[in-house]
């Protein structure tokens, strides 16, 4: 059997995001948010109303399932009208999801893969995209012209700082040759840039 999982033990192992989703959300209100290979990552729901949660692992499934404990897990960590309506899809984001389209304000890659080549068809045109450079998803992003670069995230110190100054010096590579998607895709790894940053907001044009 699968070993019961909660954030409150998750936070403990990979620390605490509400305070990113906070300042993501003070760029801009979030409505509605998608987050694919979510785990037991309660944190978006902190600071945004509502929150579709996607993963294929049984212990996420068996988390979210108990809403007397999500609800318990929140209490005292929300934001006035945040955390209202929490939602888990145990679905493989690769293939169709029970969102409508054009229906989301965020959509968050952290850790999970090409998330926004295959979710896209669910995020408002002007919605954003929260990517980190894991499994290369910021690199792909960065390389597609549909996408801009609004913001970019700095973790020090377990604290989130979120600017939207000097965004033209992120994102260029080291190695220009490398930069390209099907490398990319096929590695699974991102570009390393001249200058890193922890994640990086984008725009859908």
């Amino acid at each position: 059997m699968a070993r019961r999982a909660t954030w409150s033990q998750y936070r403990e192992s990979i620390g605490d995001r509400s305070e990113l989703f906070a300042a993501v959300a003070d760029l801009r209100p979030v409505e509605e948010a998608l987050y694919p290979g979510s785990y037991v990552d309660l944190s978006p729901s902190t600071a945004i109303a509502s929150v579709t949660y996607v993963d294929t692992d049984v212990r996420a499934a068996r988390f979210f399932a108990d809403t007397d404990l999500v609800q318990q897990e929140l209490s005292g960590r929300t934001r006035p009208g945040a955390g209202a309506r929490v939602r888990f899809l145990e679905a493989d984001y690769t293939g169709p999801l029970e969102v409508p389209q054009r229906s989301v304000d965020l959509i968050v890659s952290l850790y999970a893969g090409p998330v926004s080549e295959h979710t896209r068809p669910y995020l408002r045109r002007g919605g954003r995209l929260l990517a980190n450079a894991s499994h290369g998803d910021a690199s792909l992003a960065a390389l597609d012209p549909a996408w801009t670069l609004v913001a970019v995230v700095d973790h020090r110190d377990g604290r989130y700082r979120v600017s939207t100054e000097r965004l033209e010096e992120h994102l260029v590579p080291r190695r220009p040759d490398l930069a390209d998607a099907e490398r990319i895709r096929a590695s699974g790894r991102g570009v390393a840039y001249t200058r890193s940053a922890s994640a990086y907001l984008f725009e859908l044009g």
